[in-house]
Formats: structure tokens, sequence, C-alpha cells
């Protein structure tokens, strides 16, 4: 299992377009091959901020999968113009758990 890390910064003002658009473009992803599940947080410190974290299988089912797909271009148009600065995303292997 991957664990794909990202902060997304929303423009602030649009958190509540942001997490309308985010509401759909989760089944997006959600259909796609390899996916395992999402959760979206919101920082209480600073409301404009969120933690995306998804579980995917494997690292190419996100990196060449989800990414090269038709689906990530419907993804794109939902949710990249609400980010200022754009998101880096990272990839973890879990090592371990309590």
């Amino acid at each position: 299992m991957i664990l794909e890390h990202a902060l997304l910064y929303v423009v602030p003002g649009q958190e509540n377009d942001f997490e309308l658009a985010f509401s759909e473009a989760k089944a997006i992803i959600a259909a796609m091959p390899g996916f395992r599940s999402l959760r979206l947080s919101r920082c209480i410190e600073r409301l404009s901020t969120y933690l995306l974290l998804v579980e995917w299988e494997q690292l190419e089912d996100h990196t060449e999968g989800f990414r090269s797909s038709p689906q990530y271009q419907q993804w794109r148009a939902l949710l990249h113009h609400f980010y200022d600065p754009f998101p880096n995303v990272e990839h973890y292997e879990q090592l371990h758990t309590a």
C-alpha cells in the first residue's frame, strides 16, 4: 500500500466552493484501478489549508494510471484552479503502526 500526501492551499474565500467541487471529484478518483481510500481534512489553524491522503495499491496506480487517464483531466478541471500555490504531492510506504 502507498500513501499519497498532499497539502492543498486553497485560495482564501473559496473554501466552500472547493469543498463542493471535491465532493464531486472524489467519485472520479474512487473509481480508478488501484484506489483504496481517501481522506480530506481541513486545518483548524489555517482554514484554507487541507490535507489530502489517498491510499493506492501501488505507486504506479497513481503516477501512471490515474495521472495518465482521461478521468484525471476531469479531476483537474474541477479542482486545480482552487490551489495557490499548486500542491507538492509525495508518496509514502508504511513502516510501523500502533
